[in-house]
């Protein structure tokens, strides 16, 4: 079989763990007997600098078309100029956007090999196996009006948090769905004691948990989930959230994980259906790294276990993902490490290499 992928690299170090991750979808092609496609474009920072946009129409064509997108990460401290026109970021959001991926999904998984890796105590990692699932469209980070000016008291800014119903309702049902999958637990996380979008939000979630009496609906408030998280982090199963709170609560999560270059994300459009496929849009947690960017020591994992997300939800190649994340386990267990999870007496590897034996272990 033939797919077209189109692969966003970025800035900082998104080309080079997308890099990696192409190299382990042509192993997968090789092992498996399909052909991977990847046509590539700049976005963000690099686009900015090449074409004055964080992202131009060809680009939004070419991501628009594919079977799927890989994407790296935007942004560093060369466009962080706090008035300029254009930011890198404004190139993922008009892509999340375009491509009306509304649901993030963020596995956060604890690699038994990596437990000594993280700075939380092993007991506390043991059992936690959990996705976070975050409104990916909506929220502050796209709600109107959103701007700064200047007054005759100073400068005034403001972003404004904007959710319908209907947003909000598409979002809970992907949650409800992956719980139903699982061990059918939902977390469903809000400031209702504050907000009036948490409000709705709660009202929508207790409406629809009605449609899944098999799935056990918790309401729980952010910082209280915040503190959760590190402190009794196996109790969760699914969490669903807007879009704010999500960025926060994953980044958060990465702990549990010992690094965020460790997880992956998807982004999706609709909800995910055993045996069914749908455009995607695939990216590892992580940012851009610009303190080690060039120097070939970033983590691929994330990158390369988010292509193992576009083989099972945009492709429905359910044995090839597999065997992705099996190949990743295998290469941690031989105890090959890049330096954000080194442990002494481990074989510390830089970013090509943990590619090519991840590569190498699939079959």
């Amino acid at each position: 079989m033939e797919f077209h992928i189109a692969v966003l690299g970025g800035d900082g170090i998104g080309p080079e763990v997308t890099r990696e991750a192409v190299k382990v979808l042509e192993g997968v092609g090789r092992a498996f007997g399909h052909r991977f496609h990847a046509e590539y474009g700049d976005v963000g920072g690099i686009s900015i600098d090449k074409h004055r946009v964080a992202l131009t129409p060809q680009v939004r064509d070419l991501a628009g078309a594919a079977d799927a997108v890989l994407f790296g990460a935007v942004g560093g401290p060369k466009w962080d100029d706090p008035a300029a026109p254009t930011r890198p970021e404004d190139g993922l959001l008009q892509l999340r956007a375009h491509l009306g991926v509304f649901a993030n999904i963020r596995p956060v998984k604890v690699f038994p090999q990596l437990v000594d890796s993280s700075v939380l105590k092993p007991a506390v990692l043991a059992g936690v196996d959990l996705v976070v699932v975050r409104e990916l469209t909506g929220g502050l980070y796209y709600g109107k009006p959103k701007g700064r000016r200047q007054t005759r008291h100073g400068w005034t800014a403001v972003d404004t948090m904007r959710y319908s119903e209907a947003e909000i309702e598409r979002v809970l049902r992907v949650g409800f769905e992956l719980a139903r999958q699982r061990r059918g637990k939902l977390a469903s996380v809000d400031k209702a004691n504050v907000l009036d979008c948490s409000r709705l939000w709660r009202q929508v979630a207790t409406r629809l948990g009605k449609e899944y009496p098999e799935v056990a609906l918790e309401h729980i408030l952010v910082d209280a989930c915040a503190m959760q998280l590190v402190q009794r982090p196996a109790r969760f199963d699914v969490i669903v959230t807007e879009n704010t709170f999500g960025d926060i609560l994953t980044d958060e999560a990465a702990v549990l994980a010992a690094s965020m270059g460790l997880l992956p994300s998807a982004s999706l459009p609709d909800v995910p259906v055993p045996g069914q496929t749908v455009r995607g849009f695939y990216e590892p947690i992580h940012g851009t790294a610009p303190d080690i960017a060039g120097k070939g020591i970033a983590n691929p994992v994330g990158a390369i276990l988010s292509a193992a997300l576009l083989l099972r939800y945009s492709l429905g190649l359910t044995e090839e993902a597999a065997s992705v994340e099996r190949a990743v386990d295998q290469v941690l267990s031989q105890g090959c490490r890049t330096p954000d999870i080194a442990t002494p007496g481990g074989t510390k590897v830089g970013t090509k290499e943990m590619g090519d034996r991840i590569a190498a272990a699939l079959g």
